[in-house]
C-alpha cells in the first residue's frame, strides 16, 4: 500500500506543478490592455471568472461524487487549452470573456474532485494520515510552477510574443491533462441513464451534511474565510511593492520571494497538522501580524514580512482543508468540499469589493492592514468556541462552532477535529 500511496503522491505532484505552469499568468493583464480593453472592461472580465467558478462549483462538485472524478481532472485542463490558444489567435474581448467562462468551469471541475480524490485513494491505500503532508508538498510544487511561469514568460514573449505565450501555456495544460489520466481511481462507475438520478443525490447528501453537522458546517466556513483573505489579497501585491518605492523592474524580484515564502509554508503542512485548536489561532494571529506589520513598513524589507505572513496564510488553508476532509464522513465528498470553494469565491469577490474601497480611503498598505482583521475575528471565534465546548455548564456543542482540534489523531477512525 505504500507504493500506491506513492503513486498517489508523485502524480499529484506533477499535476500540481503543470497546472500552475501557465506562462499566461504573469501576462494576460498586459495582453488585454495591449488589446485596447479598458480598465472597466478588464474588470468585467476578472468578474466573469469568479462568477462562473462560482455558479458551477457546486454542480461540479456533486457530478464529481456521482461520475469518475479523474475524468474531470483530465477534461479541466482542456478547457484552458482551448481558452489560451483561442487568446492568442483570436484576441477579442469576446473571446477573452468565453476563455474565462472556460477557464471558471476548469476551476469548478477540479475543486472538491481533486481533494476528494486523493483522500479516498489515500484513505484505501491505509495512508489518509499522509493527506496534510501530501497536500502540503503539491501546493508548494504549485507554488514553484508559477514561480518559473513568471521566469519563463519574459523570454518567451519576447520571442514569440503573446501567440507563443498563449501556444506555451496551452501546451502544459494538454500535459496536465495527461498526468491526471495517471490518477488511481476505484469507483464503482455509474450507469448513464441514472447519472441524473446520482447527481442529484450526491448534492442533496452534500448540503445535508454540512446543514446538519456542526463539525463539517463550521469547517467549511474557516476554509472559506482563511483561504479568501490572503488569496485575494496576493492579487495586489504588486501594487504593495510599488508603493515602497521599488523600480518597476524590480516587482517580479519581490513577488518571488513572496512566492517563496507561500511554498515553504506548503513544505511544513505534515508537521504543523497535529496543531490543536490554540496553535492553529496562534498560526492564523501570527500571520495576520506579520502581514500588517510588513504592509505598514512601506519600505522593501516589508517585504520579508508579507512573505513570512503569506507562508503563514498557505500553510492555515492546508490544515483547514485537512479538518474539513477529516470531518467528512458521508458520501459526498467533493460535493462538500466544492461548498467549501463556493463559500470561499464569494469571500473572495467581497474582499475584492472591499479592498478597492479601502484602498482609495487609506491605500494599499491601509488596505492590507484593515484586512488582517477578519483573521482576528475568526481566532476569537475559534477560542471562544473552543471555551464553550469544555464548559462543563455549557452545552455540548453549539450548532455552528468547531470542535476541539486536539482530541483525534489524524487519519483515526474517530474525524480529527477542525482548528
Amino acid at each position: 500500500m505504500i507504493t500506491s500511496a506513492r503513486r498517489i503522491a508523485a502524480v499529484l505532484y506533477a499535476y500540481s506543478f503543470l497546472d500552475d505552469l501557465v506562462l499566461l499568468y504573469p501576462v494576460y493583464a498586459l495582453l488585454f490592455a495591449d488589446t485596447g480593453l479598458s480598465v472597466w472592461q478588464i474588470t468585467s472580465l476578472f468578474v466573469i471568472w469568479a462568477g462562473s467558478s462560482l455558479v458551477l462549483e457546486v454542480p461540479s462538485g456533486a457530478w464529481a461524487d456521482a461520475v469518475s472524478r479523474r475524468l474531470l481532472l483530465i477534461v479541466g485542463p482542456l478547457f484552458t487549452a482551448v481558452t489560451f490558444v483561442s487568446w492568442a489567435i483570436f484576441p477579442t474581448y469576446w473571446v477573452f470573456a468565453l476563455g474565462f467562462l472556460l477557464w471558471g468551469l476548469k476551476g469548478a471541475l477540479a475543486s472538491g474532485a481533486l481533494e476528494a480524490l486523493v483522500y479516498e485513494e489515500l484513505e484505501r491505500a491505509g495512508a489518509a494520515d499522509r493527506y496534510a503532508t501530501i497536500m502540503g508538498r503539491a501546493s508548494a510544487a504549485g507554488t514553484i510552477g508559477v514561480v518559473l511561469a513568471m521566469a519563463f514568460a519574459a523570454p518567451v514573449l519576447a520571442v514569440g510574443g503573446y501567440p507563443a505565450v498563449g501556444v506555451a501555456s496551452a501546451v502544459v495544460g494538454g500535459l496536465t491533462a495527461g498526468v491526471a489520466a495517471a490518477f488511481p481511481e476505484h469507483r464503482k462507475p455509474i450507469l448513464d441513464d441514472e447519472e441524473h438520478v446520482a447527481v442529484t443525490q450526491s448534492l442533496r447528501a452534500g448540503l445535508g451534511e454540512v446543514r446538519r453537522v456542526p463539525s463539517v458546517r463550521a469547517a467549511v466556513l474557516v476554509v472559506a474565510v482563511v483561504a479568501a483573505i490572503w488569496g485575494s489579497l496576493e492579487e495586489y501585491t504588486p501594487l504593495l511593492i510599488l508603493g515602497t518605492g521599488v523600480p518597476v523592474a524590480g516587482v517580479p524580484l519581490f513577488e518571488l520571494l513572496i512566492w517563496s515564502g507561500v511554498a515553504v509554508g506548503g513544505l511544513f503542512a505534515g508537521r504543523a497538522e497535529r496543531l490543536g485548536r490554540t496553535g492553529f489561532v496562534a498560526l492564523l494571529v501570527g500571520s495576520a501580524a506579520a502581514l500588517a506589520a510588513g504592509a505598514l513598513v512601506r519600505h522593501p524589507a516589508g517585504m520579508v514580512l508579507v512573505a513570512v505572513a503569506f507562508g503563514g496564510f498557505q500553510l492555515a488553508t492546508v490544515l483547514a482543508d485537512v479538518r474539513l476532509q477529516h470531518s467528512i464522513t458521508g458520501p459526498a465528498r467533493a460535493t462538500v468540499t466544492s461548498l467549501a470553494g463556493m463559500t470561499t469565491d464569494v469571500g473572495t469577490i467581497a474582499v475584492y469589493a472591499c479592498y478597492a474601497a479601502l484602498a482609495s480611503a487609506t491605500g494599499h498598505s491601509g488596505a492590507f492592514v484593515l484586512l488582517c482583521a477578519p483573521y482576528l475575528l475568526v481566532a476569537a471565534w475559534i477560542l471562544r468556541a473552543g471555551r464553550a465546548t469544555r464548559s462543563p455548564t455549557g452545552p455540548a456543542r453549539h450548532a455552528s462552532s468547531p470542535p476541539p482540534a486536539d482530541t483525534a489523531p489524524a487519519g483515526s477512525p474517530v474525524p480529527a477535529k477542525e482548528p
